[in-house]
C-alpha cells in the first residue's frame, strides 16, 4: 500500500510540474536582474582616463500584457542604482594645472518605464536622483578597485568637483525602420533627451543589427526579453546578433566636466564640447534566462581642453526569473 501511495504521489507531482511548465512557455519570465560594468581597461589599451569606470545594477518587471491596451505590446518597470567615475588623462594626476578633465563621481538611484508598441516602436521615460562630488564616493571606489587589482596609486581627487544633489529626467524613443520578412538584420532609428543638473542634451542615432534577432518588443536590445501573458511570441528562443550604433550628441550641460550647476568654487572645471560623435558596436547573446553582452564605445573629444578622444568597453549580464 505504501508503495502504491508513493507511486500515485510521484505521478501527481509529475502532472503538476507538467501543468506548470505548460503555463510557463519559453521566454515568459516576468522579472530580470543584473548589471552593466563599463571600463576603459576592457579594451586592453593600458589607459585609465576620462570616463574610467561605471557600475550599474538593474531590476526590471513586466506588467500584465493583457491589460496593456490595443497598441501596446508590453510595459516594463525598471529600478536601478549606479556609480560613474571620471578622472583626467590618468588617475595619478597630483597637479591641478596638468589635469585635462576634472576628477568626478556620480552616484544615483533611478526608476524608468518602457512602453513597447506592437508596431515595434518604444518610449522609455526615466528619473534619476543622486549626488555628484565627494558624497558620490568616487575616490573611495577607485582607490578600492586599484587596490584589489594591484593598479597604481591614485592621486588628485582632492581637486574633484564639489558636492551637489542631483535630479535628472530622460526620454528615449526607438522605432523600427526596416526589416525584410524572415531576414536576419534590421535598421532602427533612435532619439533621446536628458534634462537635469547632471546631464542635459539630446541625440540621434541609427542602429544596425545582424544575426538571430527578435522583434524589438521581445529583444534584449531594449531589455525587453521579459514578459507577462505575452501577446506575441518571440521569433527565436535565443538571440545572437551583432550591432552597430553611430550616434550624434548635442551636449547642453555635463556636470562631470563643468561642475555642479548650482555649486561654486570648483577647483578644476572645463567647458563641454557641444557636439560629440559616438560609435558603439557589440555582440549580444540571450537565452531563455540569461543575457550576456559585450560592447565598445568610441567617442570624439568631449572637453574643451587638451583632452583626447576616448573609448571604453561594457560588459552586461542579466538573469530572468519568476
Amino acid at each position: 500500500m505504501n508503495s502504491i501511495c508513493k507511486l500515485l504521489a510521484a505521478c501527481g507531482l509529475v502532472l503538476v510540474i507538467s501543468h506548470l511548465k505548460a503555463q510557463t512557455p519559453a521566454g515568459s519570465f516576468k522579472n530580470e536582474f543584473g548589471f552593466r560594468s563599463d571600463n576603459d581597461a576592457y579594451l586592453f589599451y593600458g589607459q585609465d582616463r576620462y570616463y574610467t569606470n561605471g557600475l550599474y545594477i538593474h531590476f526590471r518587471h513586466a506588467s500584465d500584457q493583457e491589460k496593456a491596451g490595443q497598441k501596446t505590446e508590453k510595459r516594463i518597470w525598471e529600478f536601478s542604482a549606479g556609480q560613474g567615475m571620471y578622472n583626467p588623462v590618468s588617475g595619478y594626476s597630483p597637479l591641478a594645472e596638468r589635469q585635462d578633465r576634472p576628477f568626478a563621481g556620480y552616484l544615483y538611484a533611478g526608476a524608468a518605464l518602457s512602453q513597447l508598441y506592437k508596431n515595434e516602436s518604444a518610449l522609455k521615460l526615466g528619473l534619476q536622483a543622486g549626488v555628484i562630488g565627494p558624497s558620490a564616493l568616487g575616490r573611495q571606489a577607485q582607490e578600492l578597485l586599484h587596490k584589489i587589482v594591484g593598479f597604481y596609486e591614485i592621486r588628485g581627487w582632492e581637486y574633484q568637483i564639489r558636492d551637489e544633489a542631483t535630479l535628472n529626467l530622460s526620454a528615449n524613443y526607438t522605432r523600427l525602420l526596416y526589416r525584410p520578412e524572415d531576414a536576419d538584420f534590421d535598421i532602427s532609428a533612435e532619439g533621446y533627451a536628458n534634462l537635469g543638473n547632471v546631464f542635459s542634451g539630446a541625440g540621434v542615432s541609427a542602429v544596425f543589427r545582424a544575426g538571430r534577432i527578435n522583434q524589438l518588443f521581445n529583444s534584449a536590445y531594449l531589455q525587453a526579453t521579459i514578459s507577462n501573458h505575452a501577446q506575441q511570441k518571440p521569433l527565436h528562443q535565443t538571440e545572437f546578433y551583432l550591432y552597430i550604433k553611430p550616434q550624434l550628441n548635442f551636449v547642453a550641460y555635463d556636470a562631470t566636466i563643468q561642475g555642479g550647476l548650482f555649486s561654486d568654487n570648483n577647483p578644476v572645471i572645463f567647458g563641454a564640447k557641444p557636439l560629440v560623435f559616438a560609435q558603439q558596436l557589440g555582440v549580444n547573446y540571450s537565452s531563455r534566462r540569461f543575457t550576456a553582452e559585450f560592447g565598445l564605445t568610441f567617442k570624439s573629444r568631449e572637453v574643451k581642453s587638451p583632452a583626447r578622444p576616448h573609448q571604453y568597453g561594457s560588459i552586461s549580464l542579466y538573469y530572468r526569473f519568476n
